[in-house]
């Protein structure tokens, strides 16, 4: 580091020029936010599903027109916390609030998501584990931190974009890894923080999300060495924080308005919903925990689980009045407003759309605050407690309405099989010793990655090698599974929705066409 340098603008690597990156901005965050839109990574995020496949659509959002709504949210918050005295001085203590540090994580934060979105990225996960083996599996924000800080070529470095140690700790949303790190993993504190939990489904797995694979963690602590004297070590950065909640107000908006506009949020259903629980609150409340379960026929019931969600994970915020008055601050607002009438391309109906979009975004972000010691349950930058609630019942409807469907769970489960063939036919490929020198480039040159990459842990920090069931990993062909395991995931999780499905019918003989994309990821 030299002389004088703040230890934020610390980057991986001190020595590294600009290489094939011609630097237009002179600051060391704009520099990176520059190199983070420049990344193909980041462009073919216009090819990746936010929720359903666009299709072609141009109104749909994909997940680099959510990036890019959100990076506009969390630079509108960063310049909110910074430019008041008394939270500007408040963040400074914590370790700053720097705009072009949360902008330039809110562009970079979904970089690491597979096609097909978290569809695919809970596909990955399972076959990652029960296929190669591989403890921490896959997660979309430590792919992110993989591809930032190792597996994107096209930076100053030959491994990643060398950024400074502000964006790349900006970039961990969640600041462990699945497994043994930290030590004490945040899984074991009194109330874990969100995300730090193993899911329900899967005890002994680890945490449910988590931002750094095994292999990155020397990247981690790097990262996070600036601000180990100013946050506790399982927190988010101030400027993560304020990226995770953009993300959160982005998703709770922007999602809800491509569903109207495809004619998919129906306005009877929502309705019917939110006016049975607030016309009959009391009498929800007294059901038997049993009775809320038949939740899809009983409208109602799974806004009543909602609400006692919100008492049992976030005690800290939950409030029967602040929620009642969200849901019917939503009904006012979605139900009677945007979804009385139906989208029909007209004036009119982009209008309405368009003042749903700025009168939401400005009312969240009016109700940003800045909290020096916060719950566990969320970060320093946060919303009061009426959006808090609000925010969670929009994205309710998105869920309870759109995420739900069986339509889309049909359409689900033929992407998941699409991933599922082509992670075989790749891994086959790999495997045919004939045809080894034929190999994509991209990924033969992934597999060299990570062969190095796990016999450095395998010297370095052996006992982070454990597999999907726990047991220590050993042995030069047991470490080479494990890298051959983590470079198809990461060849297939670096295509884009359209990629995927058209190099499964190249290799797997479904079209007469020869492959002729260049194969740049």
């Amino acid at each position: 580091m030299r002389m004088g340098q703040d230890p934020r603008e610390r980057r991986r690597d001190e020595t590294a020029e600009n290489g094939g990156f011609a630097a237009l901005a002179t600051a060391p965050f704009r520099i990176d936010r520059d190199r983070i839109e420049a990344s193909p990574f980041f462009a073919r995020l216009g090819g990746v599903t936010q929720v359903v496949s666009a299709g072609g659509s141009a109104v749909l959002h994909n997940r680099l027109t959510h990036s890019l709504k959100v990076a506009q949210v969390a630079r509108a918050i960063a310049e909110r916390v910074a430019g008041s005295a008394e939270s500007g001085e408040m963040a400074a203590k914590l370790g700053g609030c720097d705009p072009d540090v949360a902008e330039a994580a809110a562009l970079g934060h979904d970089l690491g998501h597979p096609p097909f979105g978290h569809l695919g990225e809970q596909v990955l996960d399972r076959i990652a584990r029960h296929r190669y083996g591989l403890a921490d599996g896959f997660e979309g924000n430590a792919q992110t931190f993989r591809i930032v800080t190792m597996t994107e070529t096209g930076g100053p470095t030959p491994y990643g974009l060398n950024l400074t140690a502000a964006v790349r700790a900006a970039l961990l949303k969640y600041p462990w890894a699945r497994l043994h790190f930290p030590d004490p993993h945040p899984v074991n504190l009194p109330v874990p923080p969100r995300g730090a939990a193993e899911p329900e489904d899967g005890p002994g797995t680890g945490s449910a999300k988590f931002s750094a694979y095994s292999t990155e963690l020397d990247d981690f602590r790097q990262a996070r060495e600036p601000f180990a004297d100013r946050i506790e070590w399982w927190q988010q950065t101030v400027e993560a924080s304020v990226m995770d909640l953009a993300d959160d107000i982005a998703y709770a908006i922007h999602d809800l308005q491509d569903f109207h506009r495809i004619g998919v949020l129906q306005h009877a259903a929502v309705a019917t919903e939110l006016g049975q629980w607030l016309s009959g609150a009391s009498a929800f409340g007294e059901l038997p925990l049993d009775e809320l379960r038949d939740e899809h026929r009983n409208p109602g019931r799974s806004l009543e689980s909602l609400r006692r969600r919100t008492h049992a994970k976030d005690s800290w915020v939950a409030s029967d009045d602040a929620f009642s008055a969200a849901v019917a601050q939503v009904r006012t607002e979605l139900v009677e407003g945007l979804l009385a009438i139906p989208f029909d391309g007209s004036i009119e109906a982009e209008q309405a759309m368009a003042a749903f979009s700025a009168r939401w975004t400005a009312r969240l972000v009016d109700g940003v605050v800045l909290n020096a010691t916060p719950s566990p349950r969320t970060g320093h930058v946060t919303l009061r407690t009426a959006q808090w609630h609000e925010v969670q019942v929009l994205k309710f409807v998105h869920r309870r309405f759109v995420l739900q469907r069986p339509d889309l769970a049909l359409h689900q489960r033929g992407q998941a099989s699409l991933l599922t063939s082509l992670v075989d036919a790749l891994d086959a490929w790999l495997g045919d010793r004939d045809e080894a020198e034929r190999l994509p480039r991209r990924l033969h040159d992934l597999v060299e990655l990570s062969r190095a990459q796990y016999a450095a842990v395998a010297n370095n920090a052996p006992e982070l090698l454990v597999g999907a069931t726990g047991e220590p990993v050993t042995g030069r062909d047991a470490v080479r599974g494990l890298a051959r395991g983590r470079a198809v995931i990461d060849f297939v999780a670096s295509l884009s929705d359209r990629q995927a499905s058209g190099m499964l019918d190249a290799i797997s003989g479904r079209t007469g066409q020869p492959w002729s994309e260049s194969f740049v990821l």
